[in-house]
Order: C-alpha cells, then sequence, then structure tokens
C-alpha cells in the first residue's frame, strides 16, 4: 500500500478502536438493537439523498449491508449489552483479519504472501494472549456473539472487494438501507414495545452524542476510507491495520473509563503491532522478464500486470475498476 493509503488505514484503525467505548457509554438505557438501528437511520439520512448510488448492482449493495453493517454491529450491540467489555469486544472482533484472508483466498484466489501470512499469526497470538488475559469473566454467550460478528465482517469484507465499487462512501450510506428496519423489528419483537418506546422517549445525551460518533465517524467516515481501500488494495493488504482497533480501544478505555490494561492486554496489544508491521512488509518487486535481441518487444501496458517497483504493490491494468479516494 501506498504511504498516503497506509495513513488512512491507520486512521480508521484509531476511530474505530475508539468507538467501542463510545458505544458502551452511550448504550445504557437503550436496547442494543434498537440502538444499532438508531445509529444506522443517521448514516442513511439525510445522506441518502445527496450521495449518489454506487455503480453496482444492488444485490451487491444488500449483501454489503447485510454482512458488513446488518449482521456485524447486530451481533456486536447485543454481545456488548449482555457483557462483553468494550477493550475485549474490539479485540475479539479482530477475529474477522483471519476470516477475512481465509475466505478471500478461496472465493477471490488472493493467496497472502509468506509475511502477511506470519503478521497474521502473530497477530492472532497476541488476541490469544490477551483474550486470555482478561477473558475468564466474559459470558460464554456474549464472546460467541461476538465471534459471529467477526465472522459476518469478514464475509462483508470480502463482498465489498469483490464488488469493486467505484466510491466507498456511497457503499456505506446505501448498503446500510438494509439495516434499521431488519434490528427495529428484532428489538421489538425481542425487547417489546413498551421497552422500546420508553427508549425512544427517553434518549439520554449521552447516547445522542454516541450516534453521532458511531454514524458520523464510524460509518461514514471509516468505512467509507475502508470500503475505497478494499476497492484499491488486495484484502490481504488492507485488513491487517484493523489489528491496530483493539489496541487504540483498549488505550481509551483505560484513559475515558479508567480501564487500566493488564500485563497480558499490553504484552498481546504490543505482538498485535509487531503483527501488523510484519503483515505489512512491501512485496518484492518481480521484473518483467527482459526481450532477447531480435524478438519483439514486451507491450508497454504489459506491464501493468507486474509490481511496482516504488510501491512494493502490484500495479493495476488500466481496465481495473479500483478508485481514487
Amino acid at each position: 500500500m501506498s504511504t498516503r493509503d497506509s495513513l488512512l488505514a491507520a486512521l480508521v484503525a484509531t476511530i474505530w478502536g475508539i468507538n467501542f467505548v463510545v458505544i458502551d457509554w452511550g448504550m445504557a438505557g437503550v436496547p442494543p438493537l434498537l440502538f444499532a438501528a438508531i445509529r444506522f437511520s443517521a448514516v442513511v439520512l439525510p445522506a441518502v439523498f445527496f450521495v449518489p448510488k454506487p455503480d453496482a448492482p444492488w444485490r451487491s449493495i444488500l449483501a454489503v449491508g447485510a454482512f458488513m453493517s446488518l449482521g456485524q454491529f447486530g451481533f456486536l450491540y447485543v454481545a456488548m449489552s449482555a457483557g462483553m467489555p468494550p477493550g475485549l469486544a474490539a479485540l475479539v472482533l479482530q477475529a474477522q483479519v483471519v476470516f477475512t484472508i481465509v475466505i478471500a483466498a478461496g472465493v477471490l484466489r488472493e493467496v497472502p504472501t509468506a509475511a502477511q501470512g506470519a503478521g497474521v499469526a502473530l497477530g492472532v497470538v497476541g488476541l490469544v494472549i490477551v483474550g486470555v488475559g482478561r477473558g475468564g469473566d466474559v459470558p460464554l454467550a456474549a464472546l460467541g456473539l461476538c465471534l459471529l460478528g467477526a465472522l459476518s465482517w469478514g464475509i462483508g469484507n470480502v463482498v465489498s472487494r469483490a464488488a469493486r465499487v467505484p466510491g466507498g462512501l456511497s457503499m456505506t450510506v446505501w448498503s446500510a438501507l438494509v439495516v434499521p428496519v431488519p434490528l427495529l423489528a428484532l428489538s421489538l419483537a425481542i425487547d417489546g414495545p413498551a421497552t422500546v418506546t420508553a427508549a425512544l422517549t427517553g434518549f439520554s445525551w449521552p447516547a445522542a452524542i454516541s450516534t453521532i460518533y458511531t454514524a458520523g465517524l464510524a460509518s461514514l467516515v471509516g468505512y467509507g476510507i475502508f470500503n475505497s481501500l478494499l476497492a484499491r488494495w488486495p484484502s490481504s493488504d488492507v485488513v491487517p491495520w484493523v489489528l491496530l482497533a483493539p489496541v487504540v480501544a483498549m488505550a481509551s478505555a483505560w484513559v475515558i473509563l479508567g480501564q487500566r490494561p493488564n500485563e497480558a492486554e499490553m504484552g498481546g496489544g504490543v505482538l498485535l503491532l509487531v503483527g501488523v508491521l510484519v503483515a505489512l512488509r512491501p512485496r518484492r518487486a518481480v521484473r518483467p522478464p527482459t526481450s532477447q535481441k531480435g524478438e519483439d518487444e514486451v507491450p508497454e501496458r504489459a506491464s501493468a500486470d507486474y509490481p511496482d517497483a516504488q510501491s512494493g504493490s502490484v500495479a493495476r491494468p488500466a481496465s481495473s475498476r479500483a478508485i481514487t479516494w
């Protein structure tokens, strides 16, 4: 990835890390599925009237929304409501890195390099260390729900990559159309109309601020950038950056909520950073074979299929639908 896109990926990880603490802070007194439905209503309105529909079939738009938004955050909000602390929730959700790279390798034939595989392995070890260090008091149901959210996120990553949509923000807004109604219906069925009505009439200012952050920064800004990166780069290049999010989540939980990380959390967090650095090592440049004397020159446009020696990444042919953010 280029330096600019690497910095954008780090920014997204920071926004998403703080997002977990903001969700936990604002969800008090609001049923989790209703809170998620309100968040994505704020993502859709009024942006859907100003952001053009992405140049993609409706099946791709709905699939991205169903997996990357509806599934991921439906499971995540319920898991946090069931007792998953924000720092640990951010950690467990990063199992999506493994899910994404494995699914992308099978579906999109994006086989990760040895360095990326080693980096992800180090990241997983770091996740295990942190999980074992503070996961003993977490309900099993909450842990399982968070892992289901990670699986849904991984599927959504691959769907977004396969769609190659020209416009990350447009996909973020329009794919969110699929989220509010199902979550509201589930909340009415599970929590009951009386509880939902009471939560809406007594919607607090922390809940409102949390919604503004999660909808504006985490969804519109964060996923807008993330989806555009997935359209420009292979999933195995983009997704490892998200391993930084749990480190940010734990640090922000320490500062804001007073949840000081223990030795296992700090050690695992450092290992996560090492894994990210290893996974993001530039790929070796492979030069096209030089033509022998008397043979025809290799056509200039064929060089688009070879790695760029300066960026370390595979340059794309002119016909690629990769976008500029």
